[in-house]
């Protein structure tokens, strides 16, 4: 063969493929640059994966604040799908994990997932390092493998009660009919951790919770009787705890919100944890809790905490309401990419109708 034909037969063949084997190939997870900043180019890596509040929608707005404005360099790393689109129900997907292998610091936003051993070891890895621990909402019941799961991490199953310091227990306020107001327990208010941080509220409930021993009480929150911010506290409703059956007011007292600890590892690493049950995607819109949390964040690496330390948005951010099956479909990680406001997404399907039941 000619070289003229030559080229022209691997031109044809060059035209003859599909526009789409040129595309780039979309991100499993999602980097932003560390600008100037106290983070000094700190690795942080974001763990988001639960089916309820929104986590994938919440941290990386929290990342993306951290990045911008406290110079940190942010991975998120989502619960993906085979064709890459985020879905926080598929419990076992959490590709990039080899980014932990580097994390500095964890921020977590988790609930009952079941990852496959490559990823738990390197999990277990940065804990065992001692990295500084960042632990929202469901993360208190990050991981619930079955007893038949042939993983060797269940023993992880009670990561929340060993190393942040508290499992599921119970819901405490109700969803959707009870919002939550904090309440800066008053004995630690000069606590870094709360430097201007004021008017906490969140739309999600209030988790019963017994911190262990050794941790330390930032915030209650108190049950309104309504989902607004000025509702009053609900003062009538009494309920049994889980931990031992006795009867209370819901607010009397009132449970942990937000607490810190130090887990000492069996290695004699150490991590800066810090835990709160609030952190639907929703309760990060108030700025009260969005500064608590940075504010945890610098405290774990032992920076200085400013006086009102900036969690301005870095780009658009209205979240969905939490809920099941809630989650914004045929996202990809590139779809929170700095500079984009967070697109709808395609419509929940509907749920498949109900069969009738046989007359008898």
């Amino acid at each position: 063969m000619t070289a003229p034909r030559a080229l022209l037969l691997a031109l044809g063949c060059t035209l003859a493929l599909s526009p789409a084997h040129f595309a780039r190939a979309a991100s499993t997870t999602i980097t932003y640059p560390a600008l100037p900043g106290p983070g000094g180019g700190k690795h942080l890596v974001f763990l988001t994966g639960d089916e309820e509040y929104r986590g994938e929608e919440g941290l990386p707005m929290l990342a993306k604040i951290l990045s911008q404005r406290h110079g940190f360099k942010c991975t998120v790393l989502f619960a993906l799908d085979p064709d890459g689109t985020i879905n926080p129900d598929n419990n076992a997907g959490v590709p990039g994990s080899e980014a932990l292998d580097t994390a500095d610091g964890l921020v977590l936003a988790l609930r009952f997932r079941q990852w496959p051993d490559t990823a738990m070891r390197r999990f277990a890895a940065a804990v065992a390092r001692g990295v500084p621990i960042v632990a929202l909402r469901t993360s208190t019941h990050a991981f619930r493998f079955p007893d038949n799961h042939p993983g060797a991490y269940k023993h992880f199953n009670d990561f929340g009660r060993n190393v942040l310091g508290e499992n599921w227990v119970s819901h405490w306020g109700t969803n959707r009919r009870g919002a939550t107001r904090g309440i800066i327990e008053s004995t630690v208010k000069n606590d870094p951790i709360l430097r201007g941080v004021s008017d906490i509220f969140g739309d999600s409930g209030i988790y019963e919770v017994h911190p262990v021993a050794g941790s330390r009480i930032l915030a209650y929150g108190q049950v309104l009787q309504g989902m607004g911010p000025g509702d009053p506290p609900d003062l009538e409703q009494r309920k049994k705890r889980k931990s031992d059956g006795q009867e209370q007011g819901i607010n009397d007292p009132m449970m942990a919100i937000a607490w810190t600890r130090l887990n000492r590892n069996e290695n004699g690493t150490t991590n800066r944890v810090f835990c709160t049950t609030m952190g639907a995607a929703t309760d990060l819109a108030n700025e009260g809790l969005r500064r608590l949390v940075v504010n945890a964040v610098l405290s774990g690496f032992s920076l200085a905490i400013p006086a009102k330390t900036d969690v301005r948005y870095v780009d658009p951010y209205e979240p969905a309401p939490y809920a099941f099956k809630g989650y914004r479909r045929g996202l990809t990680p590139d779809d929170h990419a700095l500079g984009q406001t967070l697109r709808a997404g395609a419509p929940i399907p509907p749920a498949p109708p109900k069969a009738k039941a046989e007359k008898k």
